[in-house]
């Protein structure tokens, strides 16, 4: 193995362990953090649409049923987490450590 390999070897295994150590530190959380906040916008836009369906009384439920046909399948995605989250505070909470 001449210098030029090893050196070549020592280069790509240096750039595979900082690719990792940049993942790990800066891009991944930050991933997490955008997946949360456009799955709370999500949850807020639907529940702005079908408040009714948690029991709260909204006089443009009319307008905003003829919106379920093409949100159906993201409707019954949100519902579920909706119920099976333990309270929006538990969930906001988490971001600052309480």
């Amino acid at each position: 193995m001449t210098l030029a390999d090893r050196i070549e070897e020592f280069r790509l295994l240096l750039d595979e362990w900082l690719r990792g150590l940049y993942h790990g530190m800066i891009s991944h959380p930050a991933y997490e953090k955008i997946e949360k906040e456009a799955e709370d916008a999500e949850d807020t836009f639907m529940l702005a649409c079908f408040p009714d369906a948690f029991g709260i009384p909204s006089p443009v439920s009319y307008y905003t049923a003829e919106l379920l046909p093409y949100l159906e399948d993201e409707f019954e995605a949100w519902e579920r987490r909706m119920w099976d989250r333990g309270s929006l505070l538990e969930r906001k909470g988490q971001q600052y450590h309480f």
